[in-house]
């Protein structure tokens, strides 16, 4: 039954737009040989007429019209909308943000502009629409609570940049994607393992997104290396910090920088950070190679890599040994 609504409102399909050409193209021929204005004042006539009240009579005729007003006001709407949606998509002079904003202004616009027509197709008097405003209002607040802050958190996202397209960005709930589109009702993320994720305008309002390529692409990536006791703690240092600056994604600005950061338990432990300058090409590659180039640093400098360990020390041993 969805289905069907949706394809009545806005055919996609070419079996429903051949069904709706044959339509139009059956009322031209009864319209070419008179036999519409026959039918009109059927379905018009008294007795297929109904009264609401003392001055209000709704005819089938008016009903039936009512409804093709309708159904082809919200079809051709459709249709323009997305044909302006697409051309502006390939506008490449602006940007993608831009893009947005002007798509979604035109779509407000067309649709309203489409509202008043319909309201003067159908004869229906704007002071009339007084009468229903509470219950408008009433509805808004409550049935369409969420799909109006939706809508306007999209709005205040395309305004004011915070998340453009094909920016990457992480949301509290631990998503890390892409944003391939931004519409009235949701964002698109795509997520670094394919998926798509509608995520409602209204996450990105209330709650905490970080936004890796906002002002800038760079990315630090963090390192941590534990060493034995007894290494040479400057060597380890130097060796770190030069797999680090061999790398060719690491940048010199800021440069790399390496930390003795805690004597543990069962390790030395040292805190590698360095810059990459673009995040879009991943943090993971550049990490696992400069790790795999100190491990080789280290072997080639005898220098161990630090795992748990315990000593036992086993008291009055000789008793034991004397009494298995």
């Amino acid at each position: 039954m969805e289905k069907l609504f949706s394809f009545i409102i806005k055919p996609q399909g070419n079996t429903i737009k051949i069904i709706i050409m044959v339509f139009f193209v059956i009322l031209i021929t009864l319209g070419f040989f008179g036999y519409l204005d026959k039918i009109i004042d059927f379905l018009d006539s008294e007795a297929l007429t109904f009264k609401l009240g003392k001055k209000t009579s709704i005819s089938v005729y008016i009903v039936i019209k009512g409804i093709l007003v309708v159904v082809g006001m919200m079809w051709a709407t459709g249709i323009v909308s997305d044909y302006a949606d697409k051309s502006f998509r390939r506008i490449t002079t602006i940007k993608a943000s831009n893009r947005a904003i002007l798509s979604k202004a035109f779509q407000i616009a067309i649709y309203f502009v489409a509202f008043l027509m319909l309201l003067d197709m159908l004869e229906i008097d704007l002071k009339t629409l007084t009468i229903f405003s509470g219950a408008v209002g009433i509805g808004v607040g409550f049935g369409l609570q969420k799909i109006t802050s939706n809508f306007i958190s999209g709005l205040i996202l395309l305004f004011e940049k915070s998340a453009r397209i094909d920016d990457l960005i992480e949301l509290d709930k631990g998503l890390l994607g892409y944003i391939r589109y931004t519409g009235a009702r949701y964002t698109l993320i795509e997520a670094l393992d394919g998926r798509e994720v509608m995520i409602p305008n209204e996450d990105f309002i209330t709650g905490k997104v970080t936004n890796w390529t906002f002002s800038h692409t760079k990315a630090r990536v963090e390192i941590p290396v534990g060493v034995s006791y007894g290494s040479d703690l400057e060597k380890v240092q130097s060796l770190m910090l030069e797999a680090a600056i061999e790398h060719p994604k690491c940048i010199k600005v800021p440069a790399p920088l390496c930390f003795l950061h805690k004597f543990g338990d069962n390790a030395i432990e040292f805190t590698l950070l360095f810059w990459v300058g673009d995040v879009i090409d991943g943090r993971m590659q550049p990490q696992s190679e400069v790790m795999l180039s100190i491990w080789k640093k280290f072997a080639e400098n005898n220098i161990q890599m630090a795992f748990p360990q315990r000593d036992i020390y086993i008291k009055n041993l000789t008793d034991l040994k004397n009494n298995p």
